[in-house]
């Protein structure tokens, strides 16, 4: 019996040595490939944006819009609108809409549906280089009526002044709202009439303030419009 406890004693000592060892075995350390990960790719740069080409814009205008916007965007057309110092951001973008069906039109979503988007911008960039020719009012007894609605409003029925966005002086804003000063009375009319009754559709503001004006209103706007310097 001594030697058999004698003999199991021995083996557990060596047991809990063996275990002891295993615990106090260092850790390996990690190899450098495994401590560095690649660091992730940066992402691409986007392409710069192509700046338009004038000339291209030039000779394009020529044989697509000039037959009915005159050969340098100044319309002798009233039902046509002048184009020439227009902003070009609202050029392409009445273009693309014209082309999509977003801004109805048979004749000119004919004609811009033949222009790819380089076309559009070298148009639109190089109309907006040329001198607009300034144009007058034609009806006294209206143009008072119409300065009034245009720099103030109709307070009453909530119709914001057409100065707040066109500015006082008909030049707009970039890229917000387009320049009006000059612009055919004829044409702003159309224009204005569309908002109202839903022929056009491409702008939510200003099919809002169309709705509150009556046909004297609108025409006396239009006319006030078209003296703007």
């Amino acid at each position: 019996m001594k030697l058999l406890a004698c003999l199991l004693t021995t083996a557990l000592m060596a047991a809990a040595s063996s275990a002891f060892a295993a615990e106090e075995k260092p850790a390996v350390p990690a190899t450098p490939a495994a401590a560095a990960a690649p660091a992730p790719a940066a992402p691409a740069a986007a392409p710069a944006a192509a700046k338009p080409d004038l000339a291209q814009g030039q000779q394009k205008f020529a044989a697509v819009c000039a037959a009915c916007h005159g050969p340098d965007g100044n319309s002798g057309v009233p039902a046509n609108p002048k184009l020439a110092y227009q902003h070009p951001e609202y050029l392409v973008k009445q273009l693309q809409e014209f082309k999509n069906g977003k801004r109805p039109s048979p004749i000119m979503q004919g004609f811009a549906s033949q222009l790819s988007e380089a076309d559009m911008k070298n148009i639109a960039y190089w109309v907006g280089t040329q001198k607009a020719k300034p144009g007058f009012a034609k009806d006294r007894e209206l143009v008072t009526l119409g300065e009034r609605i245009y720099r103030g409003g109709i307070g009453e029925r909530q119709v914001a002044a057409c100065a707040g966005c066109h500015s006082p002086n008909g030049a707009g804003v970039p890229s917000q709202f387009p320049r009006l000063s000059g612009q055919h009375a004829d044409y702003t009319t159309a224009q204005l009439l569309g908002f109202r009754d839903g022929a056009r559709k491409n702008s939510l503001m200003m099919a809002q303030v169309a709705a509150k004006l009556n046909d004297r209103e609108i025409k006396a706007v239009a006319d006030y419009i078209a003296g703007l310097r």
